[in-house]
């Protein structure tokens, strides 16, 4: 089975701590538009008319968690689910992810370096070519409005992989690399469920796709077609150009769900992330896999975004969202994690 090839990567993730185990409240809210953007883009294009029609189109509700980190857990289900892990004798790994720190006394480097590092990188023998198939996992979390549960975490390894014809497989796995061999919950048709780590969610392969729009298309490695590129995936339907750095962060979310960028991307990817307005600095930083990276962080509209780059390449290692305003009606407080994603080559 297809799953059966990424063994290794998944034994190296169990192998990590990337998060402490701590329990700040999550949050679940109606999707703003940049996120409404992404879903369309998924339900529409994700895999083209052809994959369309050979695969089983996945729930509404589980592509929404998908884009934007969040279920809305009913509190029936909710209730019903405590009373099962109060019984458990190994109960599964529940705590929200923390907010990661920066490096103490660290010296922040400003994007222009990395966009430099990248370029010298990217001309280097031997650099990283482009893939299309991604490695990425994800914490997400789960509280509804007044239910005063407990907020559920929802980590999930995906893995996926395209072939020479034009079709692809995609693994995804419920696991968490913070506590590994120990059960974790899972999302599922009728609400979370507990499932040994590891577990299977889903392997599916599906037939090949072969559009001419992003993001069948192959992407450009400068800044200025890869800008345009990004605006025609976030929006597909109307392709202007991006009009501000929460839409770049999108748009780059959305292509990092369908691309692994070679170091010419990461290079011209750095320097439109170097020309951003309000993408600041913040210091070194330790990704929640163990890895050394750079934070530049992006606050607006009660929500800090954190951007982890290698230091060195300047490859995407992560995404992390925080609140920074208090949100009374689902008891999450200013510094409570709203999602967060980890990619891997």
């Amino acid at each position: 089975m297809a799953h059966e090839t990424h063994d290794d990567e998944l034994a190296a993730l169990r192998g990590a701590d990337p998060v402490p185990a701590d329990h700040p409240r999550f949050h679940d809210r109606p999707l703003p538009a940049h996120a409404e953007r992404q879903l369309n883009q998924l339900l529409y294009s994700a895999h083209g008319p052809q994959s369309a029609r050979g695969a089983r189109r996945r729930p509404v509700r589980q592509v929404r968690r998908l884009v934007w980190g969040i279920e809305m857990v009913s509190l029936a289900v909710a209730a019903a689910l405590a009373l099962v892990l109060a019984g458990s004798s190994s109960a599964p790994a529940a705590a929200a992810p923390h907010p990661l720190t920066l490096t103490a006394g660290s010296e922040p480097l400003s994007l222009g370096r990395i966009a430099d590092r990248a370029a010298t990188a990217a001309s280097a023998d031997g650099a990283p070519r482009l893939r299309r198939g991604t490695h990425v996992l994800t914490w997400s979390l789960a509280v509804r409005s007044g239910s005063g549960a407990a907020p559920i975490t929802l980590p999930e390894e995906r893995v996926t992989r395209w072939r020479a014809d034009g079709s692809h497989t995609e693994l995804v796995v419920a696991t968490d690399p913070r506590h590994p061999g120990k059960p974790v919950i899972a999302d599922g048709d009728e609400g979370p469920r507990t499932v040994r780590d590891g577990k299977v969610l889903s392997d599916r392969t599906y037939p090949p796709s072969r559009g001419t729009a992003p993001p069948q298309s192959r992407p450009p490695h400068t800044p200025r077609r890869l800008s345009t590129y990004l605006a025609a995936l976030s929006r597909p339907s109307d392709p202007a150009p991006l009009t501000g750095t929460g839409e770049l962060l999108d748009a780059v979310a959305m292509f990092l769900r369908h691309w692994t960028p070679g170091a010419r991307e990461t290079a011209a990817l750095t320097r439109l992330l170097a020309d951003a307005d309000g993408l600041r600095p913040a210091g070194a930083v330790t990704d929640r896999l163990g890895r050394p990276g750079q934070a530049y962080v992006y606050e607006t509209d009660g929500l800090r975004r954190m951007l982890i780059l290698n230091p060195v390449r300047g490859t995407v290692l992560g995404l992390e969202d925080t609140l920074t305003k208090n949100d009374r009606a689902y008891g999450v407080e200013a510094g409570d994690v709203m999602s967060y994603s980890a990619w891997m080559r």
